[in-house]
């Protein structure tokens, strides 16, 4: 028989906690095998949701209900990593408390896991339901990251992952402060299977993320995980050398043969364009100084206010 745990990240999740908690009830107490339990890490809310969650605890035990209840928001990433880094469990299961992540294909990855396999992740083949704007973003973002990362994001790949217990433990012994888990999940590599499902729309409530927070969670995982924007840099840098070079000996030629005018409007223009680009590589090298500089002050990227881990 394995353990399971199911990690379950929450903030201002009240309508959704106790229906999730029936779901994984029904899904996994007909599986012999396994012995599961859940561990609800709140995320600093400021609904009932906590509470719903000590209640389950007394009612069904501390060994079957855990959680963990930080001082704020310190947002989802840092919600996943303390989950992570407090289960036990042979396997855990990362997933999200709104029911997107539909506890019916636990079996399934249970299964993947016992067949040989070190994870088990579901992709999502539609995006049913889903806000125009985000389906945008999702997909700029996934053909983005083929050309910049060093890692490959499977496309459609969730956060709703099982894992074996050597591959939890090789995900929280990364120490950065700035986490990605989708990036990280695949820079630790392990043997995966992928599980297709039909996206499932929220149980309640709204969507905690916006086209903002989005569009800096993906800014921040390139960051993390590219190089390529540097080399960028440099090859544009090298063009703009070499496209000046050419346009001063052609304008030169015009002037000293054709005694034509050096055209201050294309200067203007040049002018224009460099400002503009190293304002742009600039704000760059900023985004990855200020990742610097959060590194080397390593401020906890949590604290615990309560919890019922023993």
């Amino acid at each position: 028989m394995h353990t399971l745990e199911a990690v379950v990240p929450c903030y201002n999740e009240e309508p959704c906690i106790e229906t999730l908690y029936q779901h994984l009830t029904d899904t996994l107490d007909v599986i012999d095998s396994i012995d599961w339990s859940v561990i609800f890490v709140d995320d600093g809310s400021t609904d009932k949701t906590l509470e719903l969650v000590e209640r389950l605890a007394e009612q069904h035990g501390n060994d079957k209900v855990k959680y963990i209840s930080f001082s704020r928001n310190f947002g989802k990433e840092a919600a996943i990593l303390a989950g992570l880094a407090y289960s036990t469990a042979d396997y855990v299961v990362l997933m999200d408390a709104d029911l997107q992540h539909p506890p019916e294909i636990l079996p399934q990855m249970i299964d993947a896991l016992d067949s040989g396999y070190d994870c088990c992740g579901a992709k999502r083949v539609t995006r049913g339901g889903e806000p125009p704007a985000r389906s945008f973003l999702s997909k700029a973002f996934y053909k983005l990251t083929a050309h910049l990362m060093e890692i490959d994001l499977s496309k459609g790949g969730s956060d709703f992952k099982m894992m074996k217990r050597p591959v939890v433990d090789a995900m929280v012994s990364m120490p950065e402060r700035r986490r990605f888990t989708k990036g990280i999940m695949a820079w630790v590599g392990f043997n995966t299977k992928w599980i297709e499902y039909e996206n499932v729309e929220r149980l309640a409530g709204s969507t905690k993320w916006s086209v903002r927070s989005l569009t800096r969670y993906a800014i921040g995982g390139i960051i993390s995980f590219a190089k390529a924007p540097f080399l960028w840099a440099v090859y544009l840098g090298g063009f703009i050398v070499f496209l000046t070079l050419l346009l001063g000996i052609i304008y030169a030629i015009r002037a000293i043969v054709l005694g034509l005018a050096w055209g201050h409007g294309l200067f203007l223009f040049l002018i224009a364009l460099f400002c503009g680009m190293v304002i742009l590589i600039l704000g760059m090298l900023g985004e990855y100084m200020v990742q610097i500089y959060r590194e080397v002050q390593s401020r906890p990227l949590f604290i615990i206010k309560n919890t019922n881990i023993k």
